[in-house]
């Protein structure tokens, strides 16, 4: 039993020391590059220098707008949102009953359950009430570039775009990922782009390692808080 323990515990103080070294960044497969579309082969040569589809010009601006090209996307997210929420409830109850009367006269019942000149009049009062109020205010800002790339072409010429950008610092590593789809209309000369301009889009900034586990809630803390407590 006590070499049981004993392995048990050499396990979970080698699984410490491994949680507490800083690993490369994994990347994440949804957000893998995609290989350039690779335009057929000619069957019949013509004999000119020149083939359609793989001319280059060089006196535009190169901007994506194929499979496999890379776009700049700037974040310029900043967003910020403040509510309250405020109630309050009052209710009331009074309720009496008077002593039976006869022709004007109250009754009593001299009798010995109930004893001499007894009063059956009752009285009820009852009062409720509840005040509460709530706020809410949140601010999100979010600058910065990342670099994505062209997954697909849709039929009405809009863009497919994904990218991660993966940094490895001491104590953790950060992982910054977009999506989205863009119009070509609104890319710019610099081949770059406005986050804000990205249809459905998704932005995701995470992290792990020593610095993210130590902001994290404890699974027994969570415990405490969550739904399944009564009190």
């Amino acid at each position: 039993m006590n070499q049981m323990l004993s392995k048990l515990l050499l396990i979970a103080l080698a699984a410490a020391l491994l949680a507490g070294c800083n690993s490369k960044p994994v990347r994440d497969p949804a957000f893998a590059p995609v290989a350039p579309v690779v335009p057929q082969m000619n069957v019949q040569q013509n004999g000119a220098i020149y083939q359609a589809g793989y001319e280059r010009s060089w006196f535009e601006n190169v901007r994506a707008r194929r499979v496999g090209d890379i776009l700049v996307v700037s974040l310029v997210e900043d967003t910020e949102a403040s509510q309250t929420n405020a109630g309050k409830i009052s209710k009331s109850n009074s309720t009496s009953i008077t002593n039976p009367t006869w022709f004007g006269k109250p009754v009593n019942f001299d009798a010995p359950l109930f004893g001499a000149n007894s009063n059956f009049g009752a009285s009820m009062d009852s009062s409720h009430s509840f005040d509460g109020s709530g706020e809410n205010t949140q601010n999100n800002e979010f600058s910065g570039s990342i670099s994505v790339m062209v997954t697909e072409v849709l039929a009405n010429g809009y863009m497919r775009v994904r990218g991660e950008k993966r940094i490895a610092m001491t104590g953790g590593n950060e992982y910054i990922r977009v999506s989205g789809i863009v119009r070509p209309e609104d890319i710019n000369t610099d081949n770059t782009i406005d986050s804000t301009k990205i249809a459905d889009a998704t932005l995701t900034y995470v992290g792990d390692g020593q610095v993210s586990m130590a902001s994290q809630m404890g699974w027994i803390a969570k415990f405490f808080i969550s739904a399944v407590m009564p009190w």
